[in-house]
């Protein structure tokens, strides 16, 4: 596959290559995501070998400066609800360095405001037909086992997907299907603890599920337990924090 970044406008001429270049890859067989582009419309269902566009102020800008960082949350939960909406996303991946440098050293370089959790929550809410993971070398040492593992079996292709509650810009809470493997993903840019109770019917009654979640302190853990009869389960998101639950 192909990477083509940077489309200066919308111009005909413009538009008419970002369709030339979906037309001679598919000739051969090459899937192309955009970058530095326009809104995809309609191309996912025109071109079987568009995967996805940038569109969007996407994870490099986490690198560029600390403002991107500390809006992270709020950018998050609104991309879900209006840029997703459009056409598959991509933004570039979820990262796990605390520090947006190669070594992960403190005070060097922007700084993630959000948890690890965070990061895998994205990795489900954003809709992308090819998912990025922005590892470094370090990760293999000081990133939790639970979240290497994860990032390895997460799909990048759904078969079914559910709003479940949220609001833009605040928080939102999104279910997708895999196969028969659910994975509910939620994240909270408020500034408070987001308190509330996620109904689970898509499940059986006595399922054991994985709840990956986060403390106030935004230290993630992964607990299993089976869901009750009411198939409810009462999730708590600090700010800037995330949750996933699986199956």
């Amino acid at each position: 596959g192909i990477k083509v970044d940077f489309f200066g406008g919308d111009k005909q001429v413009t538009m008419k290559l970002y369709e030339d270049i979906l037309t001679d890859a598919n000739d051969f067989g090459i899937m192309v995501i955009f970058h530095g582009c326009t809104l995809p419309r309609g191309w996912e269902r025109m071109y079987p070998n568009f995967a996805s566009s940038e569109a969007v102020l996407a994870s490099e800008n986490l690198h560029f400066g600390q403002q991107s960082c500390d809006n992270e949350a709020v950018s998050a939960a609104t991309h879900t609800f209006i840029r997703n909406t459009v056409g598959s996303m991509d933004f570039g991946g979820s990262a796990l360095n605390k520090f947006y440098n190669s070594d992960n050293i403190p005070n060097k370089g922007s700084k993630r405001m959000t948890s690890d959790v965070f990061a895998l929550a994205t990795s489900v809410l954003f809709q992308s037909g090819v998912q990025h993971f922005a590892l470094a070398p370090n990760n293999l040492n000081d990133a939790p086992d639970w979240a290497l593992k994860f990032m390895k079996e997460v799909p990048t292709v759904w078969d079914e997907v559910h709003f479940l509650e949220g609001y833009p810009g605040k928080y939102v809470l999104l279910a997708r299907r895999k196969g028969t493997k659910w994975f509910i993903a939620g994240i909270n840019a408020e500034n408070k603890t987001l308190k509330t109770k996620v109904k689970l019917d898509m499940l059986n009654f006595d399922t054991k599920i994985n709840y990956y979640s986060d403390d106030e302190q935004l230290n993630g853990k992964v607990t299993s337990f089976k869901i009750n009869k009411n198939k409810e389960v009462e999730i708590k998101i600090p700010h800037n924090g995330g949750m996933v639950i699986t199956n």
